[in-house]
C-alpha cells in the first residue's frame, strides 16, 4: 500500500461509510465497524513509515503550498489518529450493544451518518496543514458533535444549544486572527507562516484571537462552561469521543500555532499565561469533579483538570531544560488521557443503565458479569489518569514533572503534585461508595426496583479503552524516541 493511498483512506473511508449510512440506514452498523477494521492496519501502515523516515508533508493534488494545500503527518498527528479510531470504534461496540436494549427511533436514521462525519472530520482536522481548511473541518466536526450531543433529547438539547453557541463565537474569533494573518502575510499554511510571522502587532492580535478561539471551542479553563451538561447529558458513547477526542482536537491545534508560526512570541509572558490557565485549570476542575454528586459530571469536570495538565508543556517546553520531555509528556497525556476517559464514560453508561441513575450514591456494588467488568474498567482508567505505573498517565505525567525539576519550574512541579493528588480524590470518590462493604449496600435500590443485567459487549468496550490506557505506558520509549526525531512537522 503506498503511503499516498494510506493517507487518503484515513479521511475518504470514514465519509464514504458516512455516505453510505445515509443512503442506506440498516447498513450504517456495518459501515460504521468496517470502517474501524479496515483504518487500524492504514494506521500502522503509517506509524511504521514515521517511525522508519519521520514527519513529511503531502500536497494535494501535486499543488504546493500556497496555491495549494497539504497534510502534514508526524508522530502527533499520528498518535491522535490512532486514538480516535480506537476510541470511536470501541465506543460504537458500546452504542450498538446500547441501542438493543433501549430501541431509538428518534434520529436514528441520523446517528450513524454523524457519527462518521465527526470522525471523517476529526481525521482530517489531524493531517490538514492549512489554517483556512482547518476553519472548515472545525466547523464539520462541531455541526455533527452539537447534533450527536442533541440525540440524547431532553436536557441535552439545551446542552446542544450552549455548546453551539459557543463554538460559533469560538469559530468567529478564530477566523478573523485567520483573515489578519492572510492580510499581512499572503499565505495560510502552516508552514510557511512558520518561517515568514514576525514579532509585531498584527501577529499577536492574530495570535490572541486564534487562542481565544480554540480555548472556546476546546472547553479549556477558563471558557468550558458548555462542556459539563453536554459531556454529561449525552449518550455514554458520544460523550467517550467528545471528552477524548473532539476537546483534545483544539489543544492540538494550539500546540500547532504555538510551536509553529507563533514560536517567537512563545518564550516569556504567552507560555506563562498558558501555563497559569493550565494550573488553574487542574486545581479548579479537579475541585468542581469532587463536589459533584453525579458519576458523568465527575468525569466531565475531570476532563476540564487534566487538559490543564497539557497546558503546562508552553512553559515547561521554552524554560530551556528538557524541551523534548516536556513535548513526549504531552503526547503521551493526550493519549492516556483520551483512552481513559473514553472508558470512563462508557463504564458509567453501563452502570446508569444497570441501576437505572448515575448519582452516586444509587449506584450499588459490583456484581457478577458486566457490572464487575465495568467496576473493573472504572478501577484501571482511574489508575491511568491518577498516574500509577506502569500506566501512560504515570509515564506521562513522570516526563512533565522531569522536565519541571530539571528546569528548576518548582511552580509548575507542585502544580502536577498536587493536581496528581486532587486526581486521586475525585477519583476515589467514584469507588469508595460503590465498593464499600457492610450493611448499607442493602440500602441501594436501583430505579427500576431491581439492578438490570448489561449485555458484555457495553463493559467489553470500556475495558479495552482502559487496558490500552495502562498499556500505552509500555510503548512511552517508541513515542518519544519518534517526537525527539521530529514529532511535529514544520
Amino acid at each position: 500500500m503506498s503511503i499516498a493511498l494510506a493517507t487518503a483512506m484515513v479521511v475518504g473511508l470514514p465519509l464514504m461509510a458516512a455516505a453510505v449510512a445515509f443512503a442506506h440506514p440498516r447498513r450504517g452498523r456495518m459501515a460504521t465497524l468496517g470502517t474501524g477494521l479496515l483504518l487500524l492496519p492504514v494506521l500502522a501502515v503509517l506509524v511504521l513509515e514515521n517511525l522508519r523516515t519521520g514527519p513529511w508533508r503531502q500536497d494535494l493534488g501535486g499543488w504546493a503550498a500556497p496555491l495549494g494545500i497539504g497534510w502534514q503527518i508526524d508522530a502527533l498527528a499520528l498518535t491522535l489518529l490512532v486514538l480516535t479510531t480506537v476510541v470511536a470504534l470501541a465506543a460504537a461496540i458500546y452504542r450498538l450493544a446500547e441501542r438493543r436494549l433501549v430501541p431509538d427511533s428518534r434520529q436514528r436514521r441520523y446517528f450513524w451518518p454523524l457519527w462518521l462525519f465527526l470522525w471523517g472530520g476529526l481525521n482530517a482536522l489531524f493531517l490538514s496543514a492549512d489554517l483556512f481548511n482547518l476553519y472548515v473541518i472545525l466547523e464539520m466536526v462541531a455541526l455533527a458533535a452539537v447534533a450527536l450531543i442533541a440525540a440524547a433529547g431532553g436536557p441535552a438539547l439545551a446542552a446542544a444549544w450552549r455548546y453551539f453557541l459557543a463554538t460559533l463565537l469560538g469559530s468567529t474569533l478564530y477566523l478573523l486572527g485567520v483573515a489578519l494573518l492572510y492580510g499581512q502575510y499572503g499565505a495560510l499554511d502552516i508552514a510557511l507562516l512558520t518561517g515568514r510571522a514576525a514579532e509585531e502587532p498584527v501577529t499577536l492580535a492574530a495570535a490572541v484571537m486564534i487562542t481565544l478561539g480554540l480555548l472556546l471551542k476546546g472547553a479549556i479553563f477558563p471558557l468550558h462552561f458548555w462542556l459539563p451538561s453536554a459531556h454529561g447529558r449525552a449518550h455514554a458513547a458520544v460523550s467517550a469521543v467528545l471528552s477524548a477526542v473532539v476537546v483534545t482536537a483544539a489543544f492540538y491545534l494550539l500546540v500547532r500555532l504555538w510551536f509553529g508560526p507563533f514560536a517567537g512570541m512563545l518564550p516569556g509572558l504567552p507560555a506563562q499565561l498558558l501555563g497559569l490557565l493550565g494550573a488553574a485549570a487542574v486545581i479548579w476542575g479537579g475541585v468542581l469533579a469532587m463536589l459533584q454528586r453525579h458519576l458523568k459530571m465527575v468525569i466531565a469536570y475531570s476532563t476540564v483538570s487534566q487538559l490543564g495538565f497539557g497546558l503546562l508543556v508552553f512553559p515547561l517546553a521554552t524554560a530551556g531544560a528538557l524541551p523534548d520531555q516536556a513535548h513526549a509528556g504531552m503526547l503521551m497525556l493526550l493519549l492516556a488521557h483520551g483512552l481513559a476517559k473514553g472508558s470512563l464514560f462508557l463504564a458509567a453508561g453501563c452502570l446508569a443503565w444497570q441501576w437505572g441513575s448515575d448519582h452516586l450514591r444509587r449506584i450499588g456494588p459490583p456484581m457478577a458479569g458486566g457490572s464487575l467488568l465495568a467496576w473493573i474498567a472504572i478501577a484501571l482508567a482511574a489508575a491511568s489518569l491518577v498516574g500509577l505505573p506502569p500506566s501512560g498517565g504515570f509515564v506521562a505525567k513522570w516526563w512533565l514533572l522531569e522536565s519541571a525539576l530539571a528546569a528548576r519550574a518548582w511552580p509548575w512541579a507542585a502544580v502536577i503534585v498536587l493536581g496528581t493528588f486532587i486526581t486521586a480524590g475525585y477519583l476515589w470518590r467514584i469507588l469508595r461508595d460503590p465498593l464499600r462493604l457492610g450493611s448499607d449496600d442493602a440500602a441501594v435500590v436501583p430505579a427500576q426496583g431491581q439492578p438490570l443485567p448489561i449485555p458484555l459487549a457495553m463493559p467489553r468496550a470500556a475495558l479495552l479503552l482502559a487496558l490500552a490506557a495502562i498499556g500505552s505506558g509500555l510503548f512511552a520509549t517508541a513515542l518519544r524516541s519518534a517526537f525527539a526525531a521530529g514529532g511535529l512537522a514544520g
